[in-house]
């Protein structure tokens, strides 16, 4: 069993940043890929961001190309989120996930454990 706790949202104007962590438990977190996935009011769950085991390999979805950016400690069991530039778009729930296969995935369904969630919301 995997528990991921999501730390970080908040209120942010438009143009701002803000990092995303998520710390999970348990020893095997570093045979595990990662995934942030989003969920704004009305809209289905999308993905956003996805890196390897390692670390080496990062994916994103196109509309954060070049303001977000993952990351991941293995050694802390943490895997981040920086989102730069933000817009009035990216309001959502950000939840993040974690793939028992080691496999990373644009699809949700291929994620065996998510977290609670934590709200990002734009103040302008």
């Amino acid at each position: 069993q995997v528990q991921l706790v999501e730390f970080g949202g908040g209120l942010v104007q438009a143009g701002g940043s803000l990092r995303l962590s998520c710390a999970a438990s348990g020893r095997t977190f570093s045979s595990k890929a990662m995934g942030w996935f989003r969920q704004a009011p009305g809209k289905e769950r999308e993905f956003v961001a996805a890196i390897s085991r390692s670390g080496r390999s990062t994916y994103y979805t196109d509309s954060v190309k070049g303001r977000f950016t993952i990351s991941r400690d293995n050694a802390k069991n943490t895997v981040y989120l920086q989102m730069n530039s933000l817009k009035p778009e990216d309001t959502a729930v950000y939840y993040c996930a974690a793939s028992i296969d080691g496999s990373t995935s644009y699809y949700h369904t291929d994620y065996n454990y998510w977290g609670q969630g934590t709200q990002v919301t734009d103040s302008s």
